[in-house]
């Protein structure tokens, strides 16, 4: 269980790291330069929000072993936000005159002399290089508590940050004038290692009620449905009622096609074929990898009438078990590999002829760095799935800085980066104040956020609320807690601390909800765990041996389900119009502005909807209530629980179209 910081002292220290570091965030300005370079410089953005004396546990051991990363400048900070900015927008004449990945770096990169000198000092301190990109935007080592220390007179300590221990430092980090030059920024935390995928489970972390001792065994319940109010459970009278849909078992890769509209632009789109994204290629990235993927989604596909994946339409850059690091922290294999499975049933099931690349993560954090530079520095994808995030934005502001300049080199090769938005809410449950994650709420990705869906029985749409699970349990035919019961999980969103509101933002996101910064999500797909998808997957079963179980099928949601599905959705849409739509935002907006095929707009249902689950592993009953999403609400046009609404084959279409209209053409 995590523990709770007080939201104004959290906020303060976040606008005084803000403040110290000149950041100031939006869609052309991130304005994060190197600090000026006196005999010693100091970094005041490497000190996250939680490295605060009330939550200290004391000085770190000093022979523990730290990742750290260096984020270096740009040469021309401006000028990369500058072509960012005129390559994604349409109506600009550099519209989609994106760079190659060698033009970029060779332009907007830090020079190989500056960035070779940095790497050498860093060595000569006696630190281990891990990462070293072609980019040259960044370098990730590692330390001993006491090596980092020395190096950077850091005074690393061990902290509480909501029941983890991490190590960070409680002094500003400083380093010599001639190194601090070339370093835009530094991280010496662990807070990179709070990185977690964003999958939910329907029956995941159920914990048995107190047993009373004339406690009668839970009655037997309707099975889960395969379609929305296949099956009605009888529970105690909630809002009027005493019937309510079971939950589902988890929808096919068919009814999400039905459902989202595919069909339609098969037959619309005068080709004489359907749209399967074929010649298109999904990256995705995730921590470490599935030893058992290729068969798991083959015998998956053989189930559900997909295509089977071939060694080339299925490719992956992963490393060495042996080179997987930081396991206990990020959770492990096992911790990632229900996320690699549903991402790649996801894209496989929404563009079934779409090429799939995995890069996994040598840990989950300066590794999923490395991943994503493999993919931008020889741009092996142009649409990049991750389904991962912080808590919140509650990492230092110089890492927030350092990552959006690797969104920069993304959104100016023309590659459009899709997060999801989270399964927290606004975070207050775990944080102690309400918050966004990171990275969804950059204003240079599209945040993918989640909806509960409910597909009929001739698989065709029927409705969608905001995702925000309130589950309450059934004891005696009574609900254990007053209605709605306690917040399981829902959509991730709400307003950047950091981060100002994007050009694309501005006269669609209402200025009561913005306040001047950036909103997330952008769009939204199903996530809600009830309303989930089936994937395939042989679950780990030793982490350090990597043996799995025998191959089965389970329910998954969270917004990890939602950010592959519409980015399966965009691969469609890229092959249907020839158009290839890189960082995808602005055409996004402008599509739903014109308003001829927009994404489904979802708002609050006119009475309180439920759902009947009983867990299978338990036998325990429960209501869980809908579009209860904490402080985030659903509402007409845009919220900041779905965006501008769902993602379906339509939109996705019409926004390639959009990008069709306001072409630049040509790479340089």
């Amino acid at each position: 269980m995590r523990t709770s910081l007080k939201p104004r002292k959290i906020v303060s220290k976040i606008l005084t790291l803000c403040a110290a570091t000149a950041m100031v965030f939006a869609f052309g300005t991130t304005g994060a330069t190197a600090a000026p370079a006196p005999s010693d410089t100091p970094f005041p953005g490497a000190v996250p929000s939680w490295a605060q004396p009330a939550n200290s546990e004391g000085p770190a051991a000093a022979d523990t072993t730290i990742e750290a990363e260096f984020y270096l400048s740009l040469r021309d900070q401006k000028g990369a936000e500058a072509l960012a900015t005129a390559v994604s927008t349409p109506g600009n004449r550099n519209y989609q005159n994106w760079l190659t990945p060698d033009a970029w770096i060779n332009r907007f990169s830090p020079t190989k002399a500056s960035y070779a000198g940095v790497v050498n000092y860093l060595k000569t301190a006696g630190m281990s290089i891990t990462g070293t990109p072609d980019s040259r935007l960044y370098v990730v080592f590692r330390g001993t508590v006491a090596q980092l220390d020395a190096a950077f007179d850091a005074q690393l300590t061990s902290y509480n940050f909501h029941g983890t221990t991490l190590v960070g430092p409680s002094q500003v980090p400083t380093l010599p004038a001639a190194v601090a030059a070339s370093v835009a920024g530094i991280s010496v935390d662990q807070g990179s290692l709070m990185t977690r995928p964003d999958y939910a489970t329907p029956d995941g972390g159920a914990q048995p009620a107190p047993q009373a001792r004339n406690q009668r065994p839970p009655t037997p319940s309707a099975a889960c449905s395969n379609y929305y109010g296949q099956y009605a459970d009888t529970v105690p009278t909630a809002y009027g009622k005493t019937s309510y849909p079971t939950a589902l078992c988890g929808y096919t890769p068919s009814q999400i096609q039905s459902a989202y509209g595919k069909n339609s632009i098969n037959r619309d789109n005068g080709r004489g074929r359907g749209g399967d994204g074929a010649g298109q290629t999904v990256a995705i990235i995730d921590a470490y990898a599935s030893p058992t993927i290729l068969s798991d989604i083959n015998t998956y596909s053989a189930t559900y009438g997909l295509p089977q994946m071939t060694k080339n339409s299925y490719r992956q850059i992963v490393p060495d078990p042996s080179q997987f690091s930081d396991q206990e922290a990020c959770t492990g294999p096992s911790g990632w590999q229900p996320e690699q499975s549903i991402d790649v049933a996801a894209v496989h099931g929404t563009a079934p002829g779409a090429n799939i690349l995995y890069v996994g993560g040598f840990n989950c954090g300066g590794g999923l760095d490395i991943a994503m530079s493999k993919i931008l520095d020889h741009k092996l994808a142009n649409i990049v799935s991750n389904s991962y995030g912080n808590a919140g934005e509650a990492v230092s502001a110089n890492t927030l800085a350092g990552e959006v300049n690797i969104q920069l080199q993304a959104a100016g090769e023309g590659v459009g980066l899709y997060f999801s938005s989270g399964d927290s809410g606004d975070e207050a449950i775990n944080l102690g104040y309400i918050s966004p994650d990171f990275p969804a709420s950059s204003p240079w990705v599209t945040a993918v956020g989640g909806t509960s869906l409910a597909v009929a029985k001739n698989g065709s749409y029927q409705s969608e609320t905001g995702w925000g699970d309130a589950r309450n349990q059934i004891v005696n035919g009574a609900y254990v807690d007053p209605l709605p019961g306690t917040f399981r999980f829902g959509a991730g969103g709400g307003i950047s601390a950091f981060f100002a509101q994007p050009a694309y933002q501005k006269g669609i996101v209402p200025n009561s909800l913005a306040k001047g910064m950036r909103v997330s999500p952008d769009v939204s797909s199903v996530a809600d765990p009830y309303t989930g998808y089936v994937i395939g997957i042989s679950p780990i079963n030793d982490d350090t041996t990597l043996t799995t179980d025998p191959f089965t099928v389970q329910t998954y949601g969270g917004t990890s389900l939602a950010c592959p599905l519409t980015a399966g959705q965009m691969a469609v849409a890229q092959q249907l119009s020839g158009q290839t739509l890189g960082f995808a935002n602005p055409a996004i907006y402008a599509a739903s502005r014109e308003g001829r095929s927009g994404p489904t707009d979802v708002v609050s249902p006119r009475s309180q909807q439920a759902l009947a689950f009983t867990s299978p592993s338990t036998g325990f009953q429960y209501l869980v209530s809908m579009n209860l999403d904490t402080s985030l609400f659903t509402a007409k046009g845009y919220d900041d629980v779905t965006g501008l609404g769902s993602m379906n084959y339509p939109f996705a279409l019409a926004v390639a179209q959009q990008a069709n209209q306001g072409h630049g053409g040509g790479h340089h």
